[in-house]
């Protein structure tokens, strides 16, 4: 078919500019170059500026016009007052007794371990044979936000201690009428980890706003501050009696920092990790600990000796961000990120226990807190699903199932005295005790 002549292809006025010339024929001639400062003979070193000429019209400074400095200025008034948030003091400390009475009338304090209880909580000895437990007994409820980590009081467990998201922690009753104890209101963010010292006097708290404090149990009362501005993720104290005024804290940095409460400075760092240390465990009569981290790594330390002496990573582990130590001292169960909790021995080689893998449950994500039944005959975790997850030890058959929390069941405490009581708690707020 036949093009009629009349009609052009393309843009017919850009054409008409210039003149129906070619692209490359157009008759614009380049704008002059801007010319460069002269600089001096190439055989002269110092004088010679060759390439790195300024132009002789160019400007050295660039300053903002009216608007863009208004701009600016609004911009760093913002920043700073941003950084005074965040380094702003800690927050002021407070508590509330929520017991009428905070001592008997022989002037005993709620740390007092009870003994109308019907089972005696100051033996040593372990239960001889423990049950699962079926049922829900009771509900603690107090925290508005998720519940991040529970911890019993030491030895006798009559007590709970419970950090939350809502930047509080208390302290609850396990016996007679579970009440709430006390809170501590101190931390400006959510709190991540608690950690009782040997007596259960004193505690320490890990938070988000990066400040580790120091509480007294029974009056409320902060002790100590410390931070080193990084988030801590977890805090342990030494377990020895004569090292209770040491701890350490995995931090956000990878380091675990090791500080001296006497003192309040840090004393020693940890720093091999590849990631945010998750856990710290102490094993082996806590001559030694074992840390997991974000980089998919278990890590064993001799106390005091900033040198990783075991270091056990496979191209197919998975971060383990909650690690318990069995009762009897042998074993870490690992709750891995695969869905899977390891079994790695804990006494000299830290090797993985292939026969003993716990699944079935949801936890991807989560640092779900695993644990022992005092006769070491069960396994207990919780998962991503809300439920409460118990296992047999021996088989490593997922025993039974119980839907315990409506959001992510966090941790699992199987009590140390009981045959068959477990404690939960979970991100709705609530701490669930079970028999």
């Amino acid at each position: 078919f036949a093009v009629s002549s009349s009609s052009y292809i393309g843009a017919v006025e850009e054409a008409e500019k210039n003149k129906g010339l070619m692209a490359f024929e157009t008759g614009v001639k380049k704008s002059e170059k801007r010319k460069k400062v002269k600089g001096g003979d190439a055989s002269d070193i110092d004088s010679f500026l060759g390439p790195w000429a300024k132009y002789q019209d160019e400007k050295d400074v660039a300053k903002p016009s009216e608007d863009e400095k208004k701009e600016l200025d609004e911009i760093i008034a913002k920043r700073q007052k941003r950084g005074k948030n965040e380094e702003e003091a800690p927050a002021e400390e407070k508590t509330v007794l929520h017991i009428k009475d905070a001592y008997d009338y022989q002037g005993r304090s709620y740390l007092h371990v009870p003994q109308d209880v019907g089972i005696n909580l100051r033996s040593a000895d372990v239960p001889d044979k423990c049950y699962l437990p079926k049922k829900q007994l009771h509900v603690w409820t107090g925290h508005t936000k998720g519940v991040s980590a529970i911890r019993l009081f030491p030895v006798s467990g009559h007590l709970l201690l419970s950090c939350s998201m809502d930047c509080k922690i208390k302290l609850w009753e396990v016996y007679n009428e579970r009440r709430c104890a006390r809170t501590f209101i101190g931390h400006s963010k959510a709190v991540r980890d608690v950690c009782f010292n040997n007596t259960g006097t004193q505690f320490l708290s890990a938070a988000y706003d990066r400040y580790l404090k120091l509480w007294d149990s029974e009056t409320g009362q902060c002790i100590a501050r410390f931070t080193n501005r990084k988030v801590p993720y977890c805090v342990k104290f030494n377990p020895d009696e004569d090292k209770q005024n040491l701890f350490v804290a995995g931090m956000s940095d990878k380091k675990i920092v090791q500080w001296d409460i006497r003192s309040g400075e840090v004393v020693q760092e940890y720093d091999r990790h590849l990631g945010a240390v998750n856990t710290i465990t102490f094993v082996d009569e806590n001559r030694r600990f074992v840390s997991t981290s974000d980089d998919k790594s278990l890590r064993v330390w001799e106390w005091d000796i900033p040198v990783d002496f075991k270091y056990i990573a496979e191209p197919s582990m998975h971060s383990m961000p909650a690690v318990t130590l069995s009762p009897n001292g042998k074993w870490l169960a690992c709750q891995s990120m695969d869905n899977q909790i390891l079994i790695f021995g804990a006494q000299n080689r830290f090797r993985l226990n292939k026969k003993k893998i716990f699944k079935g449950h949801m936890v991807a994500g989560y640092a779900c807190q695993v644990d022992f039944s005092p006769d070491m005959s069960y396994v207990v975790s919780g998962d991503a699903d809300g439920k409460l997850n118990i296992w047999d030890w021996k088989t490593t058959k997922l025993y039974h199932r119980i839907k315990a929390h409506d959001k992510v069941c966090i941790s699992a405490l199987w009590h140390p005295h009981e045959t068959s009581k477990v404690i939960t708690c979970g991100w709705d707020g609530q701490i669930k005790l079970w028999d």
